[in-house]
């Protein structure tokens, strides 16, 4: 059978889509070593005209700007970067950037690990003349220990002196320059020992070639680190399936059903697809033949496979463990729930934490700053210092000296005398390399994104999508939760319990009334409308014409149903529509609140015409939900816009006191009460509806289901993908537990920073007569990045509870 694929000219024509006033560009970009790159590449990008705003972040290596539409070419973006240093490209929509990322990173770390066994062999041949008393005698050669000096910064150190070289030339000197500079000035004052013996300077050969040695290590495990941090987000992406069988409309074959295998990406809406068991589901689409067992872990963390049978829905990604399956295609390509959720997760990790702008903004001052604190050093010990511990100062130069009496160097270098002569300019020097090779902006720079990446990242494996680092840092300090009831702390789907006319006419029964309300209803998706409209379905009731439907959300709804108006909502909705209450309606109202139904008022024209109670059932784990809220210091807060009755009976099930029940509260009045909350607290709120949307969003932190709607998911900071309620705990614990990291992370940064670079100048010399070589220096330096890395890597320890 011969499948005709649809081409641009054979859609339907559709609607013009109002453009947007931005667009969204991401750019994948290389050559970025460290925080003043990062400031580097930002400035560049915010100078572009059109470009509205810019984030950079340097552990995933990408780019994401906000422009004007139509106005930014990324191609123009991606070469302009390219030309100053840092190799970039566009990111396409298609998902082929994925396997080309990923080919680029994995070239990185096998580039690093070739460079360092270059160095690392310079290194063993360096440290075996350095310090072996054994032949043979060529390796205690000066002019050999010059020949590795010049291999190592000819080859695996020629990256570092270039980049560091480009830093320089665009006005914004990194890791690489620092480290470039103090290698260049150990050579060159090697150099000038070495050619000119009468001088006596002392040769120090080894140093360029250790400190090599170090920063490449500390870069290789460094990216090792790196790769390890983002494994989950990584995986998330290899959830994206790769291909799809193509089938025909199965109702109109005739002669069987024939596949053919299509990229994913190329499916349409409304195209059919056959999944064999064990295969991933191409796309989001819904069951037209078959059942099955399908396994949604990836996405929602929930380990129990679930049944799928004809008219259910299914998420691409998903695995199809057990029958085959006919689907047709409902959302493809970036509409998809998997595509949702990996931009969702990838914005994320965009945003910064504001714990890191003091570090952003030392960052752009930091190697300037350095250089400075260097030239200071040199000018203090060589002006002052050697002059004030004179035998301080000759005593750790002579140490110097005597760990390398055993090389053959130019003539008079090791006289004592020549030594004691310049070891002012020997020591001074030595410091102010040090400097130059302990300070490390790497460290800075990969404290936030690379827990926010780990953070986040796996997040999304447990089926909890936090927003940002700026969410992560909210959630820190919360310090109340507060819950709306239907469909929060309820299951959402409510069924009608009792249906009362309360009317004086004889000919309107039960069966009248809830075909009425149930004809109103269609014009809303809320739960309490599905309950009713169920209740007419399940009673097979021939539901009346209605139009002009009107809906107040959290309030009611309105319809002309025959002629009539008929009304459906709140008691205070209904009276404020002119409606009277009766007093017997009242008297019941109260009693089916008390026994925990939500009362739904009916009118018909200027008439109160009747009651229908629904009732929800409490989630399982709502219980257990509150009170580790509870255990874990916060304050839990009903609101809800039912009666108070019936708010009551549900807060006393989840152990709430009276107090923390807030109820009859409009949806429109929901985001009032939270403000008046956040006088003394911080909020987090947690709802699934329209009506909750306006105080998702004026809370603190906004949290909500994934069978919410859209603009509640759209509000809120924190989706959770399995429904699970209990998954609010693990979503702020795993939000506290993320942004311990990042502060963890900062504070090490900043502390290794200011701890090092005095030591590495000398401020012990004096009184312990210790000094940091540039040796050493190196070693701490590659230290600082790796062990920040590693600190985010702890959170993969996580265990949600």
């Amino acid at each position: 059978m011969q499948i005709a694929r649809r081409t641009d000219e054979s859609k339907e024509q559709m609607p013009t889509i109002p453009t947007e006033a931005t667009e969204k560009i991401v750019l994948d970009i290389g050559g970025m070593k460290c925080a003043s790159c990062v400031k580097s590449v930002e400035k560049q990008l915010a100078q572009y005209p059109g470009v509205k705003s810019v984030c950079v972040n340097l552990a995933t290596e990408i780019a994401v700007l906000e422009s004007d539409v139509g106005v930014v070419d990324p191609q123009v973006l991606a070469n302009k970067l390219t030309s100053i240093g840092f190799p970039s490209k566009p990111r396409t929509s298609d998902g082929t950037w994925i396997e080309t990322g990923e080919t680029g990173q994995s070239q990185y770390v096998k580039s690093a690990w070739h460079n360092f066994l270059i160095a690392g062999i310079l290194l063993l041949a360096s440290g075996i003349g350095h310090f072996a008393t054994f032949p043979p005698g060529f390796l205690h050669n000066i002019w050999f220990h010059f020949g590795l000096a010049t291999t190592a910064l000819l080859f695996p150190g020629r990256h570092i002196l270039a980049d560091g070289w480009l830093s320089w030339r665009r006005n914004a000197p990194n890791m690489n320059s620092l480290v470039g500079l103090g290698i260049l000035t150990a050579y060159t004052a090697s150099l000038v020992a070495l050619f000119f013996p009468q001088m006596g300077w002392e040769c120090f050969f080894d140093e360029p070639v250790m400190i090599l040695g170090f920063i490449l290590l500390g870069k290789t495990l460094e990216q090792q680190a790196r790769g390890k941090a983002s494994y989950a987000f990584k995986h998330l992406l290899a959830l994206q399936p790769q291909n799809a069988r193509l089938i025909g409309d199965p109702q109109a074959s005739k002669s069987g059903i024939v596949a053919v295998e299509i990229p994913a990406s190329q499916v349409k809406v409304g195209e059919y697809l056959q999944v064999l068991p064990g295969e991933k589901i191409p796309v989001d689409g819904e069951v037209v033949s078959g059942q099955t067992i399908v396994d949604a872990s990836m996405l929602t963390g929930e380990s129990i496979p679930t049944e799928r049978l004809m008219g259910d829905s299914v998420t691409g990604g998903t695995i199809n463990q057990s029958g085959t399956i006919i689907i047709r295609a409902t959302h493809t390509g970036k509409d998809t729930n998997l595509a949702h959720i990996i931009s969702l997760v990838e914005a994320a990790q965009m945003r910064k934490a504001p714990a890191q702008k003091l570090a952003d903004m030392v960052a752009g001052y930091f190697s300037y700053g350095v250089i400075a604190a260097s030239i200071l050093t040199f000018i203090f010990w060589y002006f002052f210092g050697t002059h004030v511990w004179q035998d301080i100062t000759h005593n750790a130069t002579m140490k110097m000296v005597d760990t390398f009496s055993h090389h053959q160097y130019p003539l008079g270098i090791s006289s004592p005398k020549i030594v004691s002569q310049y070891s002012g300019l020997i020591l001074s020097l030595k410091l102010a390399i040090a400097v130059m090779v302990v300070a490390c902006p790497c460290a800075l720079g990969l404290a936030t994104p690379t827990a926010i990446l780990v953070g986040t990242a796996m997040g999304a494996e447990m089926g909890l999508l936090i927003k940002g680092g700026d969410v992560l840092e909210k959630v820190h300090h919360l310090s109340a939760v507060v819950f709306d009831k239907t469909g929060t702390l309820t299951t959402g789907k409510p069924t009608v319990t009792d249906c009362l006319p309360i009317t004086s006419a004889e000919t309107l029964g039960p069966t009248a009334l809830l075909k009425l309300a149930a004809a109103v209803e269609v014009g809303t998706s809320h739960p309490l409308a599905t309950a009713i409209q169920t209740a007419a379905k399940e009673k097979e009731l021939t539901l009346p014409c209605a139009t002009e439907f009107k809906t107040i959300p959290g309030l009611g709804i309105s319809a002309i149903v025959d002629g009539s108006l008929v009304l459906l909502g709140k008691w205070e909705w209904l009276q404020e529509r002119g409606i009277t209450i009766p007093k017997v309606a009242e008297e019941q109202a109260v009693l089916l609140a008390k026994s925990g139904k939500t009362v739904v008022g009916v009118a018909m024209d200027d008439s109160f015409i009747g009651i229908i109670a629904v009732r929800d059932i409490l989630r399982k784990d709502a219980q257990h939900t509150v009170a580790k809220l509870q255990n874990m210091g916060l304050r839990v807060v009903l609101l809800s816009g039912d009666r108070q009755e019936a708010a009551n009976v549900i807060g006393k099930k989840i152990g709430l006191d009276v107090e923390d029940i807030i109820a009859g509260v409009p949806a429109i009045e929901k985001a009032i009460t939270i403000k008046k909350l956040q006088q003394s607290y911080t909020v987090a709120m947690i709802g699934d509806g329209i009506n909750d949307a306006p105080a998702l969003s004026q809370a603190d932190i906004g949290i909500t289901l994934k069978s919410g709607t859209d603009i509640a998911m759209e509000t809120a900071e924190i989706i959770l993908m399995s429904d699970r309620l209990t998954d609010v705990v693990s979503s702020i614990q795993l939000s506290r537990a993320t942004f311990n990291k990042i502060r963890q992370n900062i504070f090490w940064a900043f502390a290794y920073n200011i701890l090092s670079i005095p030591l590495a100048a000398g401020i012990l010399l004096p009184i312990t007569g210790f000094s940091l070589s540039p040796t050493g220096a190196a070693g701490l330096m590659a230290f600082s990045s790796v062990s920040v890395v590693t600190n985010s890597l702890f959170l993969r320890r996580f265990n949600k509870t």
